[in-house]
């Protein structure tokens, strides 16, 4: 350590507990402060973790608890440790010698609290500062050429332990008197200070950020840099929001509401003495020095268009409201409320009264309630006593706060929050906003915040770039092609469209599998088996709802009623529903409204596709026509990819049996054929066909034709159904060429006029658009209002696992592109 003489301009550098928690990263800090040779006041934190520790010695000496020495034990041993591994061993001697000064004397007043059982403010600030006094003397020692100052005798402050208040002016003439005799290098202890008297004192947790910020106003330092463990301030908690990134320029408005709700970078009085003496102020990486950090200064950042700067939250808080009729038109019941919550030291975060003025709601941390309810309850005891005021209190509760100075006069920016937060389902519970429109504050219940936060991020900080979250049921043909597809498309998701696709959950008829962080879309099916648990339909909506993730999208690939059993509960809490699954949209009808309406009230989206025609964008479209205003008066289709296929592959060589075991070896067919064959597949689209039209049509409204005689459908196995349907070869033939005789062909044609449907087997010629179908593929015809004369005609592919898989994966992307 030296002294030199003449102290020029000076920049202040303050290092935090993790900066300082271990040799490693004192080295780090050495390099920073020693890589130019400005004039630097470099103020330091306790090593990492040291002032708990602290705390809880001081609690139990002060309990009679013998247990603090464990404590002091542990501070010892870490403070020795880090010297010997600092420090040259010729030179050790000195640094241990004073370190044990400092550790003896630490024991002597937690004795002396264990003798008396006292545990003072004034104590326990005094007992607290051993460990930024330990901190900076070590750093001293380390940094070459620096001067070790005792921040003591530079900071002022009243008597108010545990954040007393500083008293600038004689802090300044003090600054001013000792900076002027030193130039290089000066190492301080942050946090601490002394009052009139010389007892020691704290500027409350995190003061290390303001005593860098008191001595850069008193010394009218050039700037300060805040060196923590991230790369600036971030747009949001990295820890809550994974794609939180640096801000680059902040206000200190910006800063300090965003300190204020929570934020915890910056001790919220950090900003005061900087934006009052004009300093900048930048926050940086101690572990990534090379990162630019965040400036933070007086002006908002005109220059952006980034309307909203940062997002913050305060955890755990609780709501109370004051309501009643007995406070309309009352005058002062506000000062008695607020009087009262001063009274009992309850400090406010936030507020919101209704223009009714029938409610006065706010926000207070958990351990204020019980002295702010018996203040308020005395306050109010007879309104109280006659039912004409009451007061509610809410707890479990998390604020969340956008910040942003470019907020004001900027329309669209409440509504976007709103928005975001409504269709994922989270319910706001209170709002403020003040008319400097810098901040706008809303309160949600605690088990919405992480899905809260990171709704408002991506809407406000990653408008090019969404996630969804899938959990798929079923992982058969349909299910297995469409994670094919996902695998081989989700880059080209990302680089071209900025969405990224999660698979979160995944069931199959025996196991279910969770994984937050995504499940491996390269080994989806080894995973669940190897990770999985036994399948528990009610345990899975648990697992989604505890989850609680945004942007939620439940794909059914499944042919259970029991999985279509549960969209209404995945609806209820706010996850989108694809279905590839006919059940729901085909069973009673009151079902099938009911999911209409649900996800409707709910803002999220039931989609089912390829619950007729596969891929083909035959819902769709009626849809759309519907809503546009036209009117569905005719509809006539061929729905089965599976018939068709038969209808067309039947032969000279090929006969009626055969087809239908082709067309089951090639999956387009249900394992058992005769789910195709009589005819219920296709009742299911027609009637789901219908409603979409608008027309209430149940099951028994349609009229069903089958070609197979009921011994067919009787058979007891699969295997005997084939034997029938042989015997049946020889009269099929002799039809069929009879058929082709007169140039016509079969079509099993699904049709809906004028809200009667039926199903059957036609016969159609050339001139029919039906009659050049070829293999699997579906058609379906449209006479509408507006397309009287010729109708809209849609054809394609309608059977397959790949073309049913695309079907649903365009409509996970058009939830994700909502």
């Amino acid at each position: 350590m030296r002294r030199l003489a003449i102290y020029l301009m000076v920049k202040v550098l303050k290092f935090g507990g993790s900066s300082v928690a271990t040799p490693e990263n004192i080295k780090k800090v050495k390099a920073i402060v020693e890589q130019s040779t400005d004039n630097k006041l470099v103020v330091v934190s306790a090593l990492g973790g040291v002032t708990d520790q602290l705390v809880r010695a001081g609690a139990m000496a002060a309990a009679g608890n013998e247990a603090f020495r464990k404590e002091l034990e542990a501070i010892e041993q870490r403070h020795l440790y880090t010297a010997k591994a600092l420090v040259k061993p010729q030179q050790q001697g000195h640094v241990l010698s004073e370190l044990k000064v400092l550790l003896n004397e630490l024991e002597d007043y937690l004795q002396s609290m264990l003798r008396l059982q006292e545990h003072t403010p004034k104590l326990q600030d005094y007992v607290l500062s051993f460990g930024e006094r330990m901190s900076a003397f070590l750093v001293s020692e380390v940094i070459e050429d620096a001067v070790l100052l005792d921040a003591r005798s530079l900071i002022k402050t009243n008597s108010m332990f545990g954040k007393a208040q500083v008293d600038f002016e004689k802090t300044k003439a003090l600054v001013g008197g000792i900076l002027s005799n030193i130039k290089g290098r000066a190492v301080l202890p942050g946090f601490i200070a002394s009052d009139e008297n010389g007892v020691t004192t704290t500027l409350g947790r995190g003061g290390s950020d303001y005593t860098a910020a008191i001595l850069a106003a008193a010394a009218g330092a050039a700037a300060v840099e805040i060196w923590t463990d991230v790369d600036g301030f971030m747009t949001a908690d990295p820890r809550k929001v994974e794609k939180a990134y640096p801000v680059k320029r902040l206000s200190y408005l910006e800063v300090f509401e965003l300190s204020n709700f929570g934020a915890k970078v910056i001790y919220p009085p950090t900003v005061h003495p900087l934006l009052s003496a004009n300093i900048s102020m930048w926050i940086k990486n101690t572990f990534n020095p090379a990162a630019e950090g965040t400036l933070v200064n007086a002006g908002a950042d005109t220059a952006s268009n980034q309307s909203v700067k940062g997002i913050s939250s305060i955890d755990d808080i609780a709501l109370l409201t004051l309501h009643g009729v007995g406070m309309t038109g009352i005058p002062g019941i506000s000062k008695r409320l607020f009087g009262a919550l001063a009274e009992a030291k309850a400090n406010v975060v936030l507020i919101s009264q209704a223009s009714s003025e029938q409610s006065i709601t706010f926000a207070i941390i958990p351990e204020h309630v019980a002295p702010a309810r018996q203040a308020i309850e005395h306050a109010f005891e007879t309104e109280i006593s006659h039912h004409t005021i009451g007061l509610k209190i809410e707890d479990n509760m998390s604020v969340i706060a956008i910040v942003g100075e470019n907020m004001k006069r900027m329309p669209g920016v409440s509504g976007k929050l709103f928005h975001a937060l409504g269709k994922n389902g989270v319910n706001v519970v209170a709002i403020a906003q003040g008319s400097s429109e810098l901040n706008i504050s809303t309160v949600v219940h605690k088990p919405d915040l992480r899905k809260a936060l990171n709704v408002i991020h991506e809407a406000f900080f990653l408008v090019d770039c969404r996630e969804v979250f899938l959990y798929i049921a079923g992982i058969g043909t349909v299910g297995s092609s469409l994670l094919q597809q996902i695998r081989q498309q989700r880059d080209d998701l990302m680089k071209h469209h900025h969405l990224k696709v999660n698979l979160v959950g995944v069931m199959n008829s025996k196991k279910m599998l969770f994984d937050e962080q995504g499940i491996d879309l390269d080994n989806v099916k080894g995973a669940l088996e190897r990770q999985g648990v036994p399948l528990s339909l009610n345990g899975f909506l648990q697992h989604l709802a505890s989850l609680n993730l945004r942007n939620s999208i439940f794909v059914d690939c499944t042919a259970s009623e029991e999985v279509a059993g549960i969209y209404e509960n995945v609806l209820q809490s706010f996850v989108s529903v694809v279905a590839a699954n006919k059940t729901a949209c085909s069973g009673p009808y009151a079902c099938y409204r009911k999911l209409q309406d649900l996800s409707r009230m709910r803002g999220v989206k039931f989609l089912y596709e390829t619950n007729v025609c596969a891929g083909l964008p035959v819902i769709k479209t009626i849809n759309e026509l519907v809503l546009s205003g036209d009117k569905i008066t005719k509809l006539e289709a061929v729905l089965s990819g599976t018939l068709n296929f038969i209808f067309n592959t039947i032969s000279d060589e090929i006969p009626m049996s055969q087809a239908i075991k082709m067309a089951k070896e090639k999956g387009f067919s249900e394992p058992d054929p005769r789910v195709d064959l009589s005819g219920v597949d296709v009742l299911r689209k027609i009637l789901i066909l219908s409603r979409e039209c608008g027309y209430p049509l149940e099951k028994t409204d349609v009229e069903i034709n089958t070609f197979l005689p009921a011994g067919c459908f009787n058979a007891p196995t699969v295997a005997l159904f084939f034997d029938e349907v042989r015997k049946l070869d020889a009269g099929f033939e002799a039809r069929r060429k009879a058929l082709y005789a007169a140039g016509k062909r079969w079509r099993f044609v699904a049709s809906l006029d004028s809200g009667k449907a039926t199903i059957g087997l036609q016969e159609v010629d050339s001139a029919h658009p039906f009659f050049y179908l070829q293999g699997s593929d579906n058609i379906i015809m449209l006479h509408t209002g507006r397309y009287s004369a010729q109708p809209m005609v849609i054809k394609g592919a309608g059977a397959g696992a790949a073309v049913t898989a695309a079907g649903v994966f365009g409509d996970i992307i058009r939830i994700a592109n909502i």
